[in-house]
């Protein structure tokens, strides 16, 4: 028996008495259980960032022989057609995609702005170190900044084709096991959703208010789950229980946001006055970040208007052809700090169309009643389904962007109709300039119910924001009008 300063006995360990570890230890074993690995598209990925790299260095290679060849210092022999000091690039490249997960996980392989970043930084890295090598040789710069560049631009957009590749074909679904804990009202909505858009399997559900009992984390274990998604936990509970038996059985989490006004905001954990809070600073370059983005959008819509200008001739001559009326539809919709604007469309629908909606309300399939959406709508003109199949009908709102009333990115403008049927915290959306797209229209588009869920998906973009992000939503749009899914 040992005996403690304040005299109090202490049991004194025995051989036979389990051994505790730190809660926060877990298992090696049970950890590698939570990496979901795809390895094809991985594999993929490797290949398409190594072929990027070879494109933009035989073409670096071609240009440099032009003005100077490259020093026999610098030259070190030749594999597959290509130099050894590019197969020490590729090397440290994907070295570096490897360590920052852009080979794995839901959003990392998407990160195009930080892999752009970290390439930018491995080409910079080289001047230092061959300088600190031998300061006499030098890199041509016809060489060096060409395969910069070009690395950064094939490296990249081949990721984005593949992104459209993977998103489209289940090439990118590991059909991973889940396990649901919501409130009972929330459990069926979350699991079809879940079906119906991800390629997980709900292996099990489980109330939210049992969520801490004695059996729980056993029907967790039972079911297979690989990873939880949990809605309407209670805070202290979360922390103290079920997130450390998930952490510690391999299992993954992940949180539905029940706040309304502050979701996934971005923020540092900290003590301040020994209280735990999350700190939220300005960075000093969000304001150039926004006005990149202003600039892409007018360029962009420009380049667009151009470019599609034999498109919007044949929509025209289509719509003419199919109905009497105008080619285009204008509307006023509620944007940037509530002012109404006059949005552009082309015409899809029959010129008395809003007279009949009216007489249609009864079809709201809209389960609030926020938004007007009837999926057999008798006001379409023949063309029409084509064009709002493929958003074809949209196009003309690159006017809007041109502008200065849209973005391309942002929350979609609702009609005054919809808007007078808010509620407060909805207006929240209307602090952003609406856009063209958005992440309403990637997560779901016309499935989505009610103004409830769209809100939550505007406020999630107005949170988590940046120029990847508008980047992603992009690329997944393109996706969907191609292959004309969710639209009605």
């Amino acid at each position: 028996m040992i005996v403690s300063s304040d005299r109090q006995p202490i049991p004194k360990p025995t051989k036979n008495r389990a051994k505790k570890h730190d809660l926060r230890a877990g298992s090696q074993i049970q950890q590698w259980a939570m990496v979901d690995f795809n390895w094809l598209r991985a594999l993929l990925l490797i290949v398409s960032d190594i072929l990027g790299l070879a494109i933009a260095w035989k073409v670096s290679l071609s240009f440099n022989q032009v003005f100077s060849p490259l020093p026999p210092e610098l030259n070190w022999g030749e594999f597959a057609g290509l130099t050894g000091l590019f197969w020490a690039f590729a090397a440290v490249i994907v070295t570096g995609f490897a360590y920052h997960s852009f080979y794995r996980g839901e959003s990392q392989w998407r990160n195009y702005v930080k892999q752009a970043q970290l390439i930018s930084g491995v080409y910079l890295s080289s001047l230092v170190v061959s300088y600190f090598c031998n300061p006499t040789v030098d890199a041509p710069r016809s060489l060096f900044l060409p395969a910069w560049l070009g690395s950064i631009a094939m490296i990249i957009g081949l990721r984005l084709l593949l992104t459209l590749l993977f998103d489209q074909f289940p090439i990118a679904i590991t059909h991973t096991p889940v396990f649901i804990i919501a409130p009972s009202d929330r459990i069926a909505y979350l699991a079809n959703i879940i079906k119906k858009r991800t390629g997980y399997k709900v292996v099990g559900v489980l109330a939210s208010s049992l969520a801490n009992t004695s059996h729980s984390m056993q029907s967790i274990i039972n079911s297979g789950a690989k990873e939880v998604i949990a809605e309407g936990l209670p805070e202290t509970q979360l922390a103290s229980q079920l997130y450390w038996q998930l952490r510690n059985a391999g299992i993954g989490l992940r949180l539905v946001p029940s706040s309304l006004m502050l979701l996934h905001r971005r923020g540092t954990p900290e003590i301040f006055g020994a209280m735990p809070m999350i700190r939220i600073e300005s960075s000093m370059m969000a304001n150039w970040e926004y006005i990149f983005k202003r600039c892409l959008d007018f360029v962009a819509a420009t380049i667009g208007l151009i470019v599609l200008s034999p498109v919007f001739m044949a929509i025209a001559i289509a719509i003419k052809t199919s109905s009497k009326g105008s080619i285009f539809y204008t509307q006023d919709r509620i944007g940037l700090q509530g002012q109404s604007f006059r949005m552009w469309k082309f015409r899809s629908m029959f010129m008395d169309a809003d007279r009949r909606q009216t007489e249609l309300e009864h079809l709201n399939k809209s389960s609030d009643g926020v938004m007007f959406k009837i999926e057999h709508d008798p006001r379409i003109i023949p063309i029409g389904h084509f064009l709002r199949c493929t958003s074809l009908d949209e196009l003309p709102q690159l006017f809007n962007v041109l502008f200065g009333q849209m973005s391309l990115v942002g929350p979609r403008p609702l009609p005054v109709r919809d808007v007078t049927r808010f509620t407060n915290w909805h207006h929240t959306r209307h602090l952003v300039m609406p856009g063209i797209t958005g992440l309403w229209q990637i997560s779901g588009r016309s499935d989505l119910d009610t103004i409830d869920d769209v809100a939550k998906l505007d406020l999630f973009y107005i949170d988590r924001w940046s120029l990847n992000f508008d980047l992603e939503i992009l690329i997944e749009t393109i996706r969907l009008v191609l292959f004309g899914k969710g639209a009605y």
